[in-house]
């Protein structure tokens, strides 16, 4: 049994509101909050850095767990690529921090999809005797992307910023990892991409395409399908479907396609943005909370990215 033994998450101290949104771009009140549901959400500040967000979740994860740092032997670092400096590695950063010299330290950029494909990644190689402990970070700087002085970039509005660590083994597992499907459409590729500015980079879309929305709903629908099949599972077996904050509106007609009912996901719109890669762990952390799991829930994790792919990572509670 491989899985995740302990994760945590971390929020930045800064904070952007609809009102900053709309003093940048101008773009009315009411037409943001069409798109971010929400008044604001922690993100990083000037001079904010996300691998001390991911550094900090993982102190606190191997103070809980007691696990040594010489017994970790992969550290991935995952996200968008756009990391605190170029050509560096956070991954390698957080380790020497932590001090983890014996790991193998590195990243994995498929943008918000990253952290569950990491997650894959980390538990493939545990299977495979590949060392006893895995650390996974997610960690990106996406409202760092969003230029807010543009009214056309409004639809990335809701993008927020939080870090969290995963400590990945076969002992002591509190979320087995089951399954995991994941899939990319490059037809998308050129949708969205970064724009060289001075001092910065900033998110831009090309033409608006039509099609985007059908195309989350359809392959996560089919990926759900190819996950539940591989466990020998139906839709009535999920406990709980936690997605990436992108989109409400997609979120809910998700789970209507899927028949599931609103009660079996986590709606965190109201008091944070679209958080990157640590959405569905924010998610997950709320369920933990709130004693929602009982042993035995099936909790299916949707995952997606620009590019654009989709992943469904399936766990199953066991603490």
């Amino acid at each position: 049994m491989v899985g995740i033994v302990d994760f945590d998450i971390c929020l930045p101290t800064s904070y952007v509101s609809v009102q900053d949104m709309h003093a940048a771009s101008g773009v009315g009140v009411e037409d943001i909050k069409k798109i971010t549901h929400g008044d604001g959400w922690p993100v990083l500040g000037d001079h904010g850095r996300a691998w001390e967000l991911a550094c900090r979740a993982a102190r606190a994860v191997l103070d809980r767990t007691a696990v040594r740092p010489e017994d970790i032997r992969q550290v991935i670092y995952a996200g968008s690529g756009e990391w605190d400096r170029p050509f560096w590695s956070p991954a390698a950063k957080v380790a020497h921090e932590l001090g983890i010299e014996r790991a193998h330290a590195y990243e994995v950029t498929n943008f918000c999809n990253a952290g569950m494909a990491a997650l894959r990644i980390a538990a493939d190689g545990i299977a495979l005797g590949r060392g006893e402990y895995a650390l996974v970070l997610v960690g990106d700087r996406l409202s760092r992307l969003v230029d807010y002085t543009d009214p056309g970039s409004k639809a990335l509005f809701n993008y927020g910023d939080a870090a969290a660590a995963v400590l990945v083994s076969g002992r002591d597992v509190s979320f087995e990892h089951l399954h995991a499907e994941m899939r990319t459409d490059p037809g998308w590729s050129d949708y969205y991409a970064g724009e060289h500015r001075r001092n910065r980079v900033v998110i831009r879309r090309a033409a608006h395409r039509p099609g985007l929305a059908d195309a989350y709903v359809e392959n996560f629908t089919a990926l759900v399908g190819d996950t539940l099949d591989a466990l020998g599972r139906d839709v009535s077996d999920v406990a709980y479907f936690l997605i990436n904050h992108g989109d409400r509106n997609m979120h809910r007609r998700l789970l209507e396609t899927l028949g599931l009912p609103p009660e079996k996901s986590v709606f965190n719109y109201h008091r944070l943005g679209h958080m990157g890669g640590a959405d569905t762990l924010i998610a997950l952390q709320d369920l933990l909370t709130e004693k929602k799991l009982a042993r035995g829930d099936l909790v299916l994790m949707a995952s997606s990215a620009m590019g654009f792919s989709w992943g469904i990572t399936a766990l199953e509670f066991r603490a």
